[in-house]
């Protein structure tokens, strides 16, 4: 009857409220973080199943980082390509 009690992982606490800083106050940094310690917080969990948990807010931390990096790149390029197209219409003319 002395079932050992599982630990939340540190790291996967750290990925999930770094993706949300990630799209609240700290866009780069936050979601690079969250994509960092998410995949640490993975490999940690599957190295002792038994004592760690925290999958879910790992992964949760992985979706929230990576979906920012790639909206802010999209948004990135789309800003060049539209001032760029600006700056080529004011050359054109």
């Amino acid at each position: 009857m002395n079932v050992p009690t599982r630990q939340t992982s540190s790291l996967a606490v750290v990925s999930l409220v770094s993706g949300i800083l990630g799209w609240s106050l700290l866009p780069l940094i936050g979601s690079i973080a969250a994509i960092i310690t998410g995949h640490m917080a993975r490999a940690e969990i599957r190295r002792a199943p038994e004592r760690l948990d925290g999958d879910g807010m790992a992964l949760a931390g992985l979706i929230l980082g990576y979906v920012m990096l790639v909206l802010g790149t999209i948004g990135i390029v789309l800003a060049l390509v539209f001032f760029g197209g600006l700056i080529w219409l004011g050359l054109a003319s």
